[in-house]
């Protein structure tokens, strides 16, 4: 079962007891969505239905066609409600006529129940007093009397079957039915309800020509309802009536005025349907008084006329407008779901756009984790080895130095003798040993070159660590007495002689920077390493300029090696 399913089975369930809520509900559907028959039929049977429930305009219910044509045969209610909603709409849009004969041909159905039935009798008896139907509405009258259950329902087609009696000329019929309703009306002690009974039975009594009895009536009505009762300027108008039936015409134009007085004050602007009546009699009046019809009688009846037709027309287009309302509410929920379902697409895609790049944040840490380990764990197994290197022996720690001539000759005969003793296999050896230093300097640096790299504090320890095993390091992070002797053996001695040329001119971090220039390292990298910063560097390296010469476009290194002969 799909959304719009359950939607409209809600509305259904609601429509009885809450048709506001139950047509809200369907407001909220775009019809076009629907794309079977029987959601389109059963869409359109409930807002018609809703719409005739709530006694509003159902100019825009013209689809209720298409809902009565689908339920026609198939169910027996929907097929009765449906028909008679299309009944109320021919009457919305002008078609009264094809209205009567679409309840009259419902109200022929068998098998309908008695409930459903009523409902239809109603429409049929309404719309029927609406075009002052006589005879043909009294039998549909009397059957919705015969079907109601509710004791204020069966009173209300009582007076529907009054309304078709006094069409119909019936005068005594409703006389005798309008006593019942009086006595009712008493016995249940609805005063507003008995009221209104009595002064239709004084209209009754003026019809059948009793104007007397009538002008009895109405006094007693006053007598029992005072005269400021609000149909008080009906009464002075039906005293009027009897008058004039009677020849008493002054009798007449009194009574007449003083309905006029007092529906001027009862109805205020509201008094167009009273005017409709009262200028005609004015006209009647006037004729008897005068012999002649005066034109501004005739204008008032036309304009009333005029004034009565143009507030029903207002009351249509108001309809129109209510419908067009409608229709461009629900435009807008259509627009307005789209566009949620554009801001729900928008903030799912940022949704994935921020889980993927958690994900490759997340990744990329655990990379960048694990090559920390391994070069944690590289690092560490350098320590190892530097730990297990054998230590310099005693005798030769502890040999006394000698004078330059002695260690120069004996050197000199100790390698004649080494040759001569051993030849090319000695030679190779040295050769050999020489390499391995050199690889065991590269890997120091390069250790030293990764620490900067990447400045963990793990990989500072661990670099304290390896320096410490050679000496003391204190707070520097490298031992740098063993990082210019590395410098002078992988570079020619370049410490050496850089220090024996400017050690007078520079400071040792400015020693301490050239040196690691030489190594190819970075400013960053430099400042990792001697602890400074950046900008620090900076600084020092045009401090170096200017003591040494370099110029400012040159290569410091590069000046020192070629230019400076270091």
């Amino acid at each position: 079962m799909s959304r719009y399913d359950e939607d409209i089975d809600r509305a259904e369930k609601l429509m009885q007891s809450n048709p506001d809520s139950a047509l809200g509900i369907l407001d909220a559907i775009d019809p076009s969505e629907l794309k079977q028959d029987s959601l389109r039929a059963k869409y359109h049977y409930l807002k018609g239905y809703g719409h005739l429930s709530r006694n509003q305009s159902m100019i825009g219910d013209s689809l209720i066609r298409v809902a009565h044509e689908y339920y026609r045969g198939k169910d027996v209610v929907r097929d009765v409600r449906s028909g008679m909603v299309l009944a109320w709409y021919r009457f919305w849009t002008g078609d009264t006529p094809g209205a009567i004969a679409m309840l009259d041909s419902l109200s022929s159905l068998a098998d309908v129940p008695d409930s459903v039935m009523a409902q239809t009798l109603r429409a049929r008896v309404l719309l029927g007093a609406s075009e002052y139907q006589g005879s043909p509405l009294v039998p549909y009258a009397k059957r919705l009397h015969r079907l109601e259950t509710d004791s204020m329902r069966k009173m209300e087609s009582r007076y529907m079957l009054l309304s078709a009696y006094e069409y119909a000329g019936e005068t005594d019929s409703a006389l005798r039915l309008l006593d019942e309703l009086i006595d009712y009306a008493r016995d249940n002690k609805w005063g507003d309800k008995q009221f209104v009974f009595e002064v239709e039975k004084a209209q009754l009594l003026t019809e059948k020509g009793m104007s007397a009895e009538s002008d009895a009536l109405v006094s007693d009505i006053f007598r029992k309802a005072g005269p400021d009762n609000e149909a008080a300027d009906l009464l002075y108008f039906q005293h009027a009536i009897n008058a004039l039936n009677s020849g008493d015409v002054s009798r007449a134009a009194r009574n007449l005025a003083l309905a006029d007085s007092v529906a001027g004050k009862l109805r205020k602007d509201d008094d167009a349907y009273y005017r409709s009546y009262s200028n005609l009699l004015n006209a009647i009046i006037d004729f008897k008084c005068t012999g002649r019809i005066k034109l501004m009688h005739i204008n008032g009846l036309n304009n009333r006329q005029n004034e009565r037709f143009n507030r029903a027309m207002a009351s249509q287009w108001e309809s129109e407008r209510g419908a067009l309302r409608q229709q461009n509410r629900a435009l807008a929920l259509k627009a307005e779901s789209k566009h949620k379902t554009v801001i729900i697409l928008i903030i799912s895609l940022l949704a994935l756009i921020v889980a993927t790049g958690s994900i490759w944040i997340i990744r990329a840490r655990r990379q960048r984790e694990r090559e920390s380990e391994e070069r944690i764990e590289a690092l560490q197994k350098m320590v190892d080895e530097y730990r297990a290197m054998p230590a310099p022996k005693a005798d030769e720690a502890d040999e006394e130095p000698k004078d330059e001539a002695d260690e120069s000759a004996e050197t000199g005969d100790k390698e004649a003798g080494d040759k001569e003793a051993d030849g090319p296999e000695a030679e190779e050896t040295r050769h050999r040993d020489s390499a391995a230093l050199r690889g065991a300097m590269l890997r120091q640096l390069g250790i030293i070159r990764m620490v900067a790299e990447t400045p963990t504090e793990q990989n500072r320890e661990m670099l304290r660590r390896i320096s410490s095993i050679e000496g003391n390091t204190g707070r520097e992070l490298v031992d740098w007495d063993n990082v210019f002797e590395i410098i002078d053996n992988l570079y020619s001695g370049f410490y050496s002689k850089l220090h024996e040329r400017h050690g007078d001119e520079l400071s040792l971090k400015e020693e301490q920077i050239i040196v690691l220039m030489v190594a190819d390292f970075s400013t960053k990298e430099i400042s990792v390493i001697t602890g400074q910063t950046t900008s620090t560097i900076y600084v020092r390296k045009s401090s170096i300029r200017k003591k040494l010469g370099v110029p400012e476009k040159e290569d410091i290194v590069r000046f020192l090696q070629e230019d400076a002969g270091i």
